[in-house]
């Protein structure tokens, strides 16, 4: 057998384009970037303004690294200081940097009028969820015009197992993917054991079968939360209408007109992205 060939100008170990220096200069960038992404998603919706040691606390890295990431993110305005407290939140970069990928989601933009009129129709916010694998994202938001309401806020993101968004893209998957999810603990389900991923699994398919999902209270005792699944041409689920609303509003009786309404308007939203149900789709 012929042996490989010899490069004319080898590099000296450890040096040069093809060494293991450059192998190292990858790494490092790549770990870079990795630190920056998480400083980036330690804000939440919940806790929109932070200091650098609360994130630097949150993402396990140096006070000075997270300051050094922070300052180049300002500069580029993907974060704003406050003056008074010098503590940072998200800026309007970031928007600049998701808008071309928001104006590209043809559920939202088809969806965005349905969530109008069901905010209408019902006196509660609507929003639009979609699945990144293994979180429920917010997309879209029409808020309720009442003073005390609940909200999703655009780019909120969900991982709990009882989340009523979460509950739609789930009853999609196999039973077997979803007790994956639960146990590597991608999902979080209380009081996680074999009784309670097995009673989850039951609980997906009940909610396949009613064609809504219902929070309620689970995850916040002063919330509601209904979702229903959105369909793509292949019957596939792609987006989910959820309803997030104050409990103290949402009677038994309340809760089951809501369900309806949400279930109605994630239908139409299928049929104006000319999707179809599992069911209509073996029935045509």
């Amino acid at each position: 057998m012929t042996p490989p060939a010899t490069p004319a100008n080898p590099a000296p170990a450890g040096g040069g384009p093809e060494g293991k220096d450059a192998g190292n200069g990858d790494a490092r960038g790549a770990s870079v970037i990795v630190n920056a992404i998480a400083v980036l998603r330690s804000f939440t919706a919940d806790e929109p303004m932070l200091g650098v040691t609360e994130i630097a606390s949150r993402v396990g890295l140096h006070k000075s690294t997270v300051s050094r990431i922070l300052a180049t993110f300002e500069q580029e305005h993907l974060v704003e200081r406050d003056p008074d407290t010098r503590r940072f939140r998200l800026g309007l970069g970031l928007i600049a940097v998701a808008g071309p990928l928001l104006a590209e989601l043809e559920e939202r933009r088809v969806a965005y009028p349905v969530l109008r009129e069901l905010t209408e129709r019902t006196g509660e916010t609507s929003a639009l969820m979609v699945w990144n694998g293994n979180e429920s994202m917010c997309v879209e938001q029409i808020s309720s015009r009442q003073q005390v309401k609940h909200t999703a806020p655009l780019g909120a993101r969900y991982n709990t197992a009882l989340s009523a968004s979460v509950q739609i893209f789930l009853a999609a998957e196999q039973p077997e993917r979803v007790s994956a999810l639960l146990r590597s603990g991608t999902i979080t389900l209380p009081g996680l054991d074999d009784h309670s991923v097995k009673a989850y699994v039951q609980r997906l398919q009940e909610v396949s079968k009613r064609g809504w999902a219902i929070n309620y209270g689970e995850t916040s005792i002063e919330e509601v939360g209904i979702a229903a699944p959105v369909y793509d041409h292949r019957g596939d689920i792609v987006a989910s209408v959820l309803i997030p609303a104050p409990k103290f509003r949402v009677s038994p009786d309340t809760l089951e007109s809501l369900g309806e309404a949400c279930a109605s308007a994630a239908k139409e939203v299928t049929q104006r992205l000319g999707g179809v149900a599992p069911k209509e789709r073996r029935s045509a």
